[in-house]
């Protein structure tokens, strides 16, 4: 990884700015000739609410945008830890699509999208309508692997919270924790890789022990986690070491990490058959693409969905792209400023196929910002193009342990400056 320090700032302005070179292309006549093209997106976090605004915003007016997200509001997961660490309140990561649809005349749509008829190109909502589409987009996230721990469900979630799609569950664990007996275990069951955020875990761990070391000091935590190694793995523990001494241990799988089951009834962790008693199970299974994208037929055995990397397009059909966590794209973290980033090369992509717009070669950006303790911020990032076997990275750089105070509080600075800029970026 080639370290340079001089991508590291990152305001809110220069985010912005980041964003044009990626975007700007040449408005043309609509090359269909029956009314306006149709775009269909399908969920409205990072990838489909970006993707939406862009074509609406970019095209003005010449392309038909519809935007389908059951939610009536979007509580972001990136900053979600900063919630149960108590640097933000629940209200500051929500959002709504009110500005998307009055600005910028989207169709905002609250409906679960259910069925995806490819040759028809309709999409099929639970509520009985369907939405027919020149392109479809399609930015579902991340659904769980069933079985992939043993003794958890989805009916197990309000016990053992997951709290990796934020909403009720961010504060159904920020309650848990608040209410841990003195000198109780909190036990987070690690995922495998490839999964949401991938220094998410790890930065929830910073958090929760942040909070349990000022309201329950004598508490221990415990990661059983079937990684051998994981991102910032280095910048975490020396972070955990200075704020956090003697409170955080890790399990791996060379000491049964990957050999886990839950007993949510009697609220046991068993690790390599030995089993233990936790005060709060937060379970984060193992992930794979949104229902819909298999529903469409758009996924492999992998369980994410292929696609080129130049456009976003779904390698099984041209007409439909695939943003985000549920794109199997090459190099890129499942992030949201990844997925910010890859929506704004399919939105010059769709706009171009349909209104004959340019379309420029694609560029792609990614920052992931964790926060340790009191202000100490670190991060992890890189640049990236499309080639036509992937998302390739060009170029990156990371925090380094020994960083000055002042470093760690200006990149923790730079993130909220950052989170600031993307929710504008996405729902204008």
């Amino acid at each position: 990884m080639n370290l340079r320090n001089e991508n590291s700032g990152l305001s809110r302005r220069r985010f912005l700015a980041s964003t044009v070179a990626a975007t700007t292309a040449l408005s043309a006549p609509a090359v269909l000739a029956q009314g306006r093209p149709r775009v269909v997106v399908v969920g409205g976090g990072a990838g489909g609410a970006t993707a939406a605004r862009y074509i609406a915003k970019d095209s003005e007016g010449a392309v038909d945008v519809t935007l389908v997200e059951p939610s009536r509001a979007y509580y972001s997961c990136f900053f979600s830890n900063l919630y149960l660490g108590g640097f933000r309140d629940f209200a500051s990561i929500g959002h709504s699509y009110g500005a998307l649809a009055a600005r910028h005349e989207i169709n905002v749509v609250h409906d679960w999208a259910v069925f995806v008829d490819r040759d028809k190109r309709s999409v099929e909502l639970a509520g009985g309508a369907s939405l027919d589409y020149d392109r479809l987009i399609l930015s579902p996230g991340i659904d769980f692997r069933p079985g992939s721990v043993p003794g958890w469900d989805l009916s197990q979630q309000n016990r053992m919270p997951h709290a990796y799609k934020a909403g009720s569950q961010t504060q159904l664990l920020k309650a848990q924790i608040e209410a841990m007996p003195q000198g109780g275990t909190y036990c987070m069951v690690a995922p495998p890789n490839p999964f949401r955020c991938p220094p998410g875990p790890y930065e929830r761990i910073s958090m929760v022990a942040h909070v349990l070391k000022q309201a329950n000091p004598t508490a221990k935590i415990l990661i059983v986690d079937p990684k051998e190694k994981f991102s910032k793995q280095g910048l975490f523990e020396d972070g955990w070491q200075r704020h956090y001494p003697g409170m955080i241990e890790r399990i791996g799988p060379d000491f049964g990490g990957d050999r886990v089951e839950v007993r949510p009834s009697t609220m046991e962790v068993v690790v390599d058959g030995e089993a233990m008693t936790v005060d709060v199970c937060n379970v984060i299974p193992a992930q794979q693409a949104g229902r819909i994208a298999a529903l469409a037929g758009l996924i492999d055995e992998s369980g994410w969905a292929p696609v080129v990397p130049h456009t976003m397009e779904s390698r099984a059909d041209a007409n439909v792209h695939v943003l985000g966590d549920a794109a199997l794209q090459g190099d890129m973290p499942k992030s949201g400023f990844s997925a910010n980033s890859q929506a704004k090369v399919c939105a010059m992509a769709v706009r171009g196929a349909l209104t004959g717009s340019t379309v420029f070669p694609a560029r792609f950006s990614n920052t992931c910002w964790s926060l340790i303790g009191t202000d100490d911020g670190v991060k992890v990032g890189a640049s990236y193009e499309g080639t036509d076997e992937k998302i390739a990275k060009t170029d990156g750089f990371i925090s380094q342990t020994g960083e000055s105070e002042e470093t760690r509080k200006a990149t923790y600075e730079e993130s909220l400056g950052w989170y600031d800029a993307i929710a504008g970026d996405m729902f204008g």
